[in-house]
Formats: structure tokens, C-alpha cells, sequence
């Protein structure tokens, strides 16, 4: 079994979807507890990149002694994000002093090339421009200080974790198969797309790409990190003193109930990003997590998207969905999952683009 331990519920998502795209059977669990239905890969969301550094120390280290009880036979990879958001190192440093690890070094890689998202000559590039000059540089928990691997990470070296220039998909590909046993593989989408190449072939799933309905569905643009798209439904923005923290949140889920109750679909995003800071980001999808637990309470969508794995994360611990399969794989990074009751949810990485998310393609 290919066990993958990612550190926000898109992350997670993302990666379940290229294993099921791969022909593997897949589950996406949001806590590893009871026993394990039979699969070909297990993706478990830690959802420590929401944590303090303390706490998602913690929480790695409990899973990989979780793993490691439960017998050999798991190949364990550490999905991190393609911004170098999250506690990285802390959560790198902890599995491989996990006396049930089998880890010497560990292969970093969370550049992306099908994303165009390298890293050359040791600067971490996002289409072109290094990351401390995109709007990376106001994520509210994480900004980019520095586009220098070596700045970003300066424990790197002392904890025998490499962080090689990739520049293309087949630089990837090279480095994976390159690497040692007793390498752990850590990083991003095309570094786990390229491992699973290694593995043993199975047949692609089939996928429908069902088209949304805007009519029946719920959209939560939970990050400042969206590009913003005008759609043909209803919206309801986070007000400024919502975002601010100046107001409480009930006359904007009053007026959202109202108009969800009455189109049966809306939007939810929030239209500023000037605020950084844990507190800040905590607060924000606390807040969004209640308006949409609320919204669900009334009545639950065919579809249910949610862009930005914070908000996920909070949105799914408050409906109390633990256990997802995936459904279908829209696009690279923006999966469909079967969720209790009947309706489908669709996960989006808040720095990737919504494209044609919306029009789909007809099964014909």
C-alpha cells in the first residue's frame, strides 16, 4: 500500500485524484483511525499546515507511529505544498526520527513544471517570477520572504534533505528514479505523478467530468489567493468588517441564508487580501466554516465546491465527514469526491485556476 501523508485536505485531494487517475483504488481519509478498507492507496490529511509548528510536529509524528504498528508493506510519501507553505521541515525532521522509519535523506521537490512552477539555480520561479514577487508574498500564515530554496529552508542540509533545481517534468522523472530506498519522497504533484510511473502499471479510471449544475450548488471561494471569475449565479461576499474583524458574521449569513433559500445556489468568497497573520487566516475560516455549516443545514447542493484547503479542512471537520472516494478528477488539482448524503464535492487548491471548472463536458 502507498500511504500519503498531506498537510491540507486540496493537497490530499490532489494527490488521491492523480492515484485514481492512475488506476489505483484510492481512499481520502481525514483522520487515520480503525481499520483500513483494503486499497491501493491510502491519502490521509493531517491538515497540520493549519497548525502551529508544535502541533503539526505532533500530529506527524502520530501518524507515522500509527503507520509504523501497523506492519510492513506501506511506501510512505509526504505531499507538501508547490508554494512551500506549511511547516515543512519540522514535519520532514519528525518522520524521519520516527523509530518506525526506514529513512536516511529525503528527496524535497515541491516544484511543479506542468504548472510552470521550477526551481533553477536554487530560486523557486511561478511562471517566471520568483515567488516573493507573487501574491504568494500575502498568504496569511505563510508569505514568501525569499525565493531562495537555500534562505527559505536553511535546516536543509543538517537534516539530510535535498532540495535539487527541476526545471522540467522529465528533471523529475530522472530524480525519482535515481533515488535510494531509504530516500523519502517528499513534495508536490508531479514528483507523486512520477512515483506512481515507477510502480506497477494499472489501467487508467474512467472519468465522467459531470457537468455543475450552477442551479443546484453551493461555491465557496475560500482563499485570497482566487483569481476572481464572474459566474451566473447568485454571490454573497464576506463584508469588509467581517474580514477585518470589526463585525460579527450574522447579517451577512442572514442575507446569504435568503438567498440561498431562494436560488437554491450562491457564491461565497472573500474580495480582499491585505490581512496576514495565523490569527487572521484561523479566524477566517472559522468564520467561513459556520456561515457554510449553516447553509448545509438548510438544504444539501448537488454540488458543493470549495476552493482553499484551510477552509476545506474546516468546513468538512464542522459537517463531520471524515471518509471520502473519489469520484471523478476534473483537472489536474481539482477533484470530485462522494461525500455523505448524496451530494459530490469538488476540491480546488485556492492558487490554481478555476478554468473551465463550471462548463464541464457532457459525457456524450
Amino acid at each position: 500500500m502507498i500511504v500519503v501523508i498531506a498537510d491540507d485536505i486540496t493537497g490530499a485531494a490532489e494527490l488521491a485524484g492523480i492515484a485514481f487517475a492512475h488506476g489505483f483504488k484510492t481512499l481520502l481519509r481525514m483522520e487515520l483511525e480503525g481499520r483500513i478498507p483494503c486499497c491501493d492507496v491510502l491519502v490521509i490529511n493531517s491538515d497540520s499546515r493549519s497548525m502551529t509548528e508544535n502541533g503539526a510536529v505532533a500530529v506527524t509524528t502520530r501518524l507515522m507511529n500509527a503507520l509504523g504498528k501497523m506492519g510492513d508493506g506501506m511506501t510512505v510519501f509526504k505531499k507538501t505544498d508547490s508554494a512551500l507553505r506549511g511547516h515543512i521541515m519540522a514535519e520532514l525532521s519528525a518522520m524521519l526520527a520516527s523509530p518506525y522509519a526506514h529513512f536516511s535523506k529525503v528527496l524535497f521537490l515541491p516544484a511543479n513544471p506542468s504548472r510552470d512552477r521550477i526551481i533553477r539555480n536554487g530560486v523557486y520561479l511561478i511562471h517566471g517570477k520568483p515567488i516573493h514577487l507573487t501574491d504568494f508574498s500575502y498568504d496569511p500564515e505563510f508569505p514568501a520572504r525569499s525565493s531562495l530554496m537555500s534562505e527559505r529552508f536553511p535546516e536543509a542540509v543538517a537534516l539530510g534533505v535535498m532540495m535539487p533545481d527541476a526545471v522540467c517534468l522529465d528533471d523529475v522523472r530522472q530524480l525519482v528514479r535515481c533515488v535510494s530506498d531509504d530516500t523519502l519522497l517528499a513534495g508536490a504533484a508531479d514528483l507523486f505523478s512520477a512515483f506512481l510511473e515507477n510502480r506497477r502499471s494499472k489501467s487508467a479510471s474512467p472519468l465522467s467530468r459531470r457537468r455543475i449544475d450552477l442551479s443546484d450548488a453551493l461555491v465557496v471561494a475560500g482563499s485570497t489567493q482566487s483569481g476572481k471569475t464572474q459566474w451566473d449565479m447568485p454571490a454573497v461576499s464576506m463584508p469588509l468588517g467581517v474580514y477585518e474583524g470589526r463585525e460579527d458574521a450574522g447579517d451577512w449569513l442572514n442575507r446569504a441564508c435568503s438567498a440561498y433559500n431562494d436560488h437554491h445556489a450562491l457564491l461565497l468568497d472573500i474580495p480582499f487580501q491585505h490581512l496576514t497573520g495565523r490569527d487572521v487566516a484561523l479566524r477566517l475560516r472559522e468564520v467561513m466554516a459556520e456561515v457554510v455549516s449553516r447553509l448545509l443545514a438548510v438544504r444539501l447542493p448537488s454540488d458543493l465546491v470549495i476552493e482553499g484547503g484551510a477552509t476545506a479542512s474546516a468546513i468538512l471537520n464542522r459537517m463531520g465527514w471524515e471518509d471520502m472516494a473519489v469520484a471523478d478528477v476534473f483537472s489536474p488539482g481539482v477533484i470530485r469526491l462522494s461525500v455523505p448524503g448524496g451530494c459530490l464535492l469538488t476540491l480546488k487548491p485556492g492558487s490554481y485556476s478555476w478554468g473551465d471548472l463550471f462548463r464541464g463536458v457532457d459525457p456524450s
